[in-house]
């Protein structure tokens, strides 16, 4: 891939809030965590209030199913029920945190939103990734970010700079990263009909390159969906 953005080549779309939402997303390793805290620096900078969260947690049951989801043990987690963990734990981030924030008019830098459940656990997982969507929709309350920035990032580049696993989802193997990198790409195409399976702006970056290169194209999505001025 280039190093360019992939998006809809649309300028800045109607909000129902004040604020803005951004989610960066993508697979491990793509220095989605990094960037999100360089974007939320440089949005401050700009004189913007800014709120960060990440996903699952955010609040204190956020966090305790964090912990859990997360958890190495043997103990057993179906696919669907993870997915409704995480579905929990969103829900109240959004109620809690997300949309209170929104409301102020602030901008929400998050790091993973609804996208990342439709692809480990639906398109890599095995679920309906279009069963996940409609969930995902009840679960926020209709709310979907403004702009879902994806890091896009091969198996193994995402390994070698994550190194070794840290949690249950990164013990799967390594065919799973394959398909939850690839679900990534799938999702940012336009289905038969020209929908998309995720039903919210999306770019998808090409984050092998180094981390100024992906931050200023990032920074580029970001200043067309809030329709920033670049000389200032």
């Amino acid at each position: 891939m280039t190093t360019d953005a992939v998006t809809s080549g649309e300028g800045p779309r109607p909000r129902r809030h004040p604020g803005f939402f951004l989610v960066l997303d993508g697979p491990d390793g793509g220095g989605k965590t990094t960037q999100a805290g360089r974007v939320a620096d440089w949005l401050r900078g700009r004189g913007f209030d800014v709120v960060t969260c990440r996903d699952p947690g955010g609040t204190e049951l956020g966090n305790r199913l964090r912990s859990l989801l997360m958890d190495r043990s043997h103990m057993p987690v179906s696919m669907r029920a993870e997915m409704l963990l995480f579905m929990a734990s969103r829900a109240q981030m959004v109620e809690e945190v997300i949309r209170p924030a929104l409301e102020s008019g602030h901008v929400v830098v998050c790091d993973r939103f609804l996208l990342a459940t439709i692809v480990y656990q639906g398109i890599a997982g095995g679920l309906d990734a279009a069963e996940i969507a409609e969930v995902g929709i009840a679960a926020t309350g209709g709310l979907l970010p403004d702009l879902t920035i994806v890091l896009d990032v091969p198996p193994e580049t995402a390994r070698r700079r994550a190194g070794p696993a840290r949690d249950r989802i990164e013990d799967r193997p390594v065919e799973y990263h394959e398909r939850v990198r690839a679900g990534y790409v799938e999702a940012t195409r336009p289905l038969r009909g020209g929908d998309r399976l995720y039903p919210a702006p999306i770019a998808l970056v090409d984050a092998t390159a180094d981390p100024e290169t992906v931050f200023l194209m990032i920074r580029r999505e970001v200043m067309l969906a809030l329709a920033l001025d670049p000389r200032t």
